[in-house]
């Protein structure tokens, strides 16, 4: 076994790596980018070396910074995790070539199967049935959308080189082909340095579900059952579990067998993901993963196998530690991906301080996030993962959904609430679900917030009253029988004038309150809405709140003018100002296109002077390896430009103005 390791990645992944390496007595070091001098998982690793700066093309892209460190801090092999460098052939080479051993596949068949059409000759040479498309990759776009035109709609384009959903377009109309080209190439470039592409006959219906493989390197393999990852966004999974449900014996077995002689064929090393989309009684290979995947905690879960600690030793030079007949399930494993971002907006990744972070007991998590920490748009938006087990499935699904609702992610906007809501769908309580539930089905759901949430906006009015008292009793706040004002209307003591205005995205309303009563009830009134609730502190953010006759523990956390509230129903992050100060704010300036997230600008697409329709894609920039699009909001005429193709912009920057005509 290794005396000690670089782990060449961040976040979860490397917190998770690490946990294995410590409990078998292998030491651990890594790298990390400026952004993430004072992140978690540096201090998970023990020691680690700045090698560049935020962004990942800076430097956990930099093979070659990677393996100085690595040289540097004696470590004798380089664990890649996932993403980044995982795939990458080259940098497995280096490695070796530098005297290091790289944790997974070999080169040789990380270039066989790393690239997405290589893999698939390899399974067609294997007799797998794979899905009809493109022979080869290419990066011009011309070339590729020539084949679109050959192929019955609709079609899917995939990043050769990479995985995670990134790079991937459901092309359904042959209207703007190359322009969807050039996107997907851009962020295929952007998050695998290769912006190749093939084109795949995009399986509609279908169900994801993959094969987890483990080899020696000597010809021995064995498979560690299958995965469902149907449940997906942005072709990206969120939810996963194993094994998967309703899935016939037979047609496990047969994907499985296909799996493990692929593998075989290879002469596979280390542990590897075979994918296939599922239809009925029919199966397709997709593409092939050699490296861990995001939702390995499953299979370790209902396997009792520590899928980290086979890469270490079979790389290492020892036996595949378990055999096919020693590979037993038990019980039933569900995973949720919890990601910084806001579903309501089309899953548009979210950035900032995150105010408070409390994970649940009784379930496994991976994270590499806590209090304090700032969600950056340099890297993936995932933040952390909760896995349960249970003897049935059905239990597992309903211990998810409970540790769901004791998660606390304040800060930042976050798919909890939407989490909870697709494992609470009959489709995938009857495991009838497929790859396009959830853009199939989302039109139909309502996960904005078209008006201000009541309860969430008087509990962050109460929470604001009592942190705006002063501490040494002076002021109109201070004393707890008055609530800013002296005047009051009507029987019920509300005061005559607002005290603040409760905002929540472009919505808000004025508030106002009566004397706090001696049971400590207060009376709010936010707008023309009543409600009566009082707060008592449970330690940290939580508090059990009494709303009426009604008795919740919710959490609260403040930050600058900023108040975020999670109750049983989702997370709030709600604007809170004193009446005057609001009332005295200037609108905005229609025709102003601002950027949604800190990001560096790609595409500039118009000039000023050109006239621009609703909808046209003025400004494309790249946040958090997915790419953006600012559109017009309006027919008119583009009347300044404040931003430049490689420019990193802040979140809310003016990037364009338009004026009406």
């Amino acid at each position: 076994m290794f005396r000690k390791i670089l782990i060449a990645n961040r976040g979860e992944i490397a917190c998770r790596i690490a946990r294995t390496c410590h409990r078998l007595g292998v030491a651990t070091c890594g790298v990390h980018s400026a952004a993430d001098r004072d992140a978690l998982h540096v201090r998970a690793v023990g020691e680690s070396i700045e090698i560049g700066g935020a962004a990942a093309a800076d430097s956990y892209l930099k093979g070659d910074a990677i393996i100085a460190a690595a040289l540097q801090l004696g470590a004798q092999a380089i664990h890649p995790g996932f993403g980044f460098l995982a795939e990458n052939a080259a940098f497995a080479r280096a490695v070796e070539a530098a005297g290091l051993v790289f944790i997974g596949p070999a080169p040789e068949t990380i270039e066989r199967l790393g690239d997405k059409a290589a893999a698939k000759d390899e399974a067609r040479a294997a007799g797998i049935p794979i899905v009809p498309g493109s022979e080869t990759p290419s990066a011009a776009a011309g070339e590729l959308a020539r084949l679109i035109q050959t192929l019955r709609l609709p079609v899917l384009l995939k990043a050769a080189a990479g995985g995670g959903g990134k790079g991937m377009r459901i092309v359904t109309s042959l209207d703007g082909l190359e322009a969807e080209i050039e996107s997907a190439m851009r962020e295929a470039r952007n998050a695998f340095g290769d912006p190749r592409l093939i084109v795949e006959q995009f399986i509609e219906h279908g169900r994801h579900i993959e094969i987890q493989i483990a080899g020696d390197g000597r010809g021995t393999v064995a498979h560690l059952f299958e995965r469902e990852c149907s449940l997906q966004r942005r072709h990206q999974k969120i939810i996963e579990e194993a094994p998967a449900a309703n899935l016939a014996a037979a047609l496990r077995d047969q994907m499985a067998a296909d799996a493990v002689r692929l593998g075989e064929r290879l002469r596979y090393r280390g542990v590897g993901t075979v994918e296939f989309i599922v239809q009925g009684d029919t199966y397709y290979f997709l593409e092939v993963n050699p490296r861990l995947q995001v939702e390995h905690p499953v299979t370790e879960m209902v396997t009792g196998l520590d899928i980290v600690e086979i890469m270490l030793r079979v790389s290492a030079g020892e036996p595949l530690p378990v055999c096919q007949q020693e590979v037993t399930l038990r019980g039933h494993a569900v995973e949720a991906r919890i990601y910084a971002e806001d579903p309501a907006q089309d899953f548009m990744p979210s950035t900032g301080p995150l105010v408070h972070v409390e994970m649940p007991q009784g379930v496994r998590v991976e994270t590499g996030i806590e209090t304090g920490m700032e969600v950056t748009p340099y890297y993936d938006p995932m933040l952390a993962k909760l896995i349960a087990w249970a003897e049935t499935r059905e239990e597992a699904l309903d211990r998810l959904a409970l540790a769901l609702d004791e998660v606390s992610v304040l800060g930042v906007q976050n798919n909890i609430a939407f989490l909870k809501l697709l494992l609470g769908l009959p489709e995938t309580r009857a495991a009838t679900f497929h790859t396009r539930l959830i853009d199939e089905r989302m039109p139909g759901w309502r996960l904005d917030q078209p008006e201000l949430d009541l309860t969430a906006a008087a509990l962050a009015a109460y929470s604001w009253l009592l942190g705006e008292r002063a501490p040494g009793g002076q002021g109109i706040w201070s004393d707890p029988a008055m609530t800013g004002w002296h005047m009051s209307e009507g029987g019920d003591g509300l005061a005559c004038f607002p005290a603040m205005e409760v905002g929540c995205g472009t919505i808000s309303a004025p508030v106002s309150f009566s004397p706090l009563g001696p049971d400590g009830m207060l009376l709010t009134k936010i707008g023309e809405d009543k409600v009566s609730l009082a707060l008592q502190p449970l330690g940290g953010d939580r508090y059990l709140a009494i709303i009426g006759t009604r008795r919740e523990v919710v959490r609260i956390a403040r930050a600058g003018g900023s108040i975020y509230v999670q109750t049983r129903e989702g997370s709030h992050a709600l604007t809170v100002k004193p009446y005057l100060s609001f009332a005295g704010a200037a609108s905005e300036a229609s025709g102003q296109l601002r950027a949604p997230m800190m990001g560096m600008i790609l595409a500039v697409n118009y000039a000023v002077g050109d006239r621009v329709e609703a909808g046209s894609t003025v400004v494309a920039l790249e946040s958090m390896k997915m790419e953006l699009r600012v559109k017009a909001e309006m027919d008119g005429i583009v009347t300044q430009i404040h931003c430049q193709v490689g420019e990193t912009v802040e979140r809310n920057t003016v990037v364009a103005v338009i004026e009406a005509g």
